[in-house]
């Protein structure tokens, strides 16, 4: 089955992530129509694709020949493209950050819901082949995770942007911990600098605990690092000295992570490390995993329930960082 896909909002990784894995996949999916709020962009798109352009995207997702949705940036939209992809029954994609309180999070997770439709965030660290094979490891060599240290840094952008990207990289890391760690967090601490507001800063550090409730450190920790501080004229240093995107201290021994395909980890044995360049590249494997939730019979809602979830706990990061303490997940 060949799903006809309308692309809401043309986001930064178009053209590293989203085009090729389209035309990659293009037994799959096949584009019939682009929104953007820079209608020039939106042409460009279309013409890729020989797409249909459209000023509006309630147009778009109204659209009888339009199968799903594919939400790749809210800069100028919010959610509210996500609400009539759910009113027209139209499974849903979405790679966008978006801004939301803990009700407008919850309201928009039972609308979901009780539209039916599929619908899959976009996290890409789950799917990387470092981190699958990172779980192997950790089921039968490594042993359970203690300690978490993810570090993201990027070069800091026009600030709408560089907002929305941080958000994004906050949620997507917290994720990520959770889902290394098969638990949820009972409690976190947050920093930022520059701003009050934690997705706003030039960075921000989270502290989260994965303790037994009233048990504060005796359970696996997860230090999360999101930095926006480096200006465009200094983006050669962000390789110097650059820290592993995850490094993971086990029970019986420890790894580093560099996405997508990199994993070095030590054991009694000594080191060992994979270079995964064989597999598919993250954006293929996201769009297929979305292709069979399309078609599947029984509703796959697990990745909703991981976003959901992702977006409260970065949100007590902003009470955390607005009170300067500690606070329950």
């Amino acid at each position: 089955m060949k799903l006809r896909l309308g692309v809401v909002g043309v986001g930064t990784a178009w053209d590293s992530r989203h085009l090729p894995a389209l035309r990659a996949l293009s037994d799959r999916f096949e584009v019939r129509a682009v929104c953007d709020p820079v209608y020039q962009r939106a042409e460009t798109v279309a013409r890729q694709f020989s797409a249909d352009v459209h000023d509006g995207f309630r147009v778009l997702t109204n659209r009888s020949d339009i199968d799903a949705v594919l939400l790749l940036s809210a800069n100028f939209y919010g959610d509210t493209p996500i609400h009539a992809a759910c009113d027209a029954g139209k499974a849903i994609y979405c790679a966008a950050a978006i801004d939301l309180q803990d009700e407008e999070a919850s309201a928009l997770q039972q609308r979901v819901k009780q539209s039916g439709v599929a619908f899959m965030a976009e996290f890409p660290c789950r799917l990387s082949p470092a981190t699958l094979r990172l779980k192997e490891l950790l089921a039968i060599k490594l042993g359970a995770p203690r300690l978490l240290f993810s570090n993201r840094r990027r070069v800091s952008v026009e600030k709408h942007d560089n907002y929305n990207d941080h958000k994004r990289d906050i949620v997507e890391l917290i994720d990520w911990c959770r889902y290394i760690i098969e638990s949820e967090p009972t409690s976190l601490v947050a920093s930022a600098h520059c701003a009050a507001d934690i997705q706003q800063s030039d960075f921000s550090s989270l502290s989260l605990d994965f303790s037994p409730k009233d048990e504060v450190g005796t359970g696996p920790l997860a230090l999360i690092n999101c930095g926006d501080y480096l200006p465009e004229s200094l983006k050669e240093s962000l390789s110097y000295r650059r820290p592993a995107d995850l490094k993971v201290v086990c029970e019986r021994g420890i790894a580093f992570v560099d996405l997508p395909n990199t994993i070095v980890w030590f054991d009694e044995a000594g080191q060992h490390q994979e270079t995964l360049d064989h597999e598919r590249p993250v954006g293929e494997l996201m769009l297929m995993h979305f292709h069979r939730a399309v078609e599947s019979l029984v509703l796959k809602s697990s990745s909703l329930e991981d976003a959901h979830r992702a977006i409260l706990i970065a949100n007590q990061a902003i009470v955390s960082c607005h009170q300067g303490k500690r606070v329950p997940c």
